[in-house]
């Protein structure tokens, strides 16, 4: 199989990196992924990973992959996959601004950029993430700007993914 490659962006900022595709190790979660492609929405910063930017959109496989290359310990580069049940997301600690319903399905693709990231949340304990694609090309470019979202917010910025 030839690599297949993606876009992230974070699109107000005008940043855009490479990542490919880890079908080799995800290949049930890189196949939904890639056939739900193109996906954008607000980004979120992580309160609890730590370095992490996030999106969240309603299921959009078939059935939720299994937990293929997992991790709790994602390095810079990584993007992971992760679902919630709405009641895991539904505080107001979260800072989410629609509500969270319990009952409801959530999909959490996320890009973590830089080091010392640890999937654990208070409020549930370890939290997997499914690690589905790696940043190869734009990295630092995009840090900064995760950085920057960081001290500045993210209200009104959007993170894409699509096909390259």
């Amino acid at each position: 199989m030839t690599d297949r490659h993606i876009e992230v962006s974070l699109v107000s900022r005008g940043v855009t990196a490479t990542a490919k595709l880890l079908d080799d190790r995800a290949p049930v979660t890189c196949a939904a992924v890639w056939d739900a492609l193109p996906l954008a929405g607000d980004v979120y910063h992580a309160k609890y990973a730590r370095n992490e930017i996030y999106a969240l959109f309603p299921p959009f496989a078939d059935a939720e992959p299994p937990l293929e290359n997992p991790t709790v310990t994602p390095i810079p580069g990584d993007l992971c996959y992760f679902s919630f049940a709405g009641a895991e997301l539904g505080t107001t600690a979260y800072g989410y601004d629609r509500e969270v319903k319990a009952g409801t399905t959530l999909v959490d693709l996320a890009l973590f950029y830089e080091r010392n990231n640890l999937l654990i949340n208070g409020d549930v304990g370890w939290v997997p993430g499914i690690v589905w694609g790696q940043i190869v090309e734009g990295l630092p470019e995009l840090a900064e700007a995760c950085n920057d979202m960081w001290r500045t917010g993210a209200a009104g910025e959007t993170l894409s993914f699509r096909r390259r």
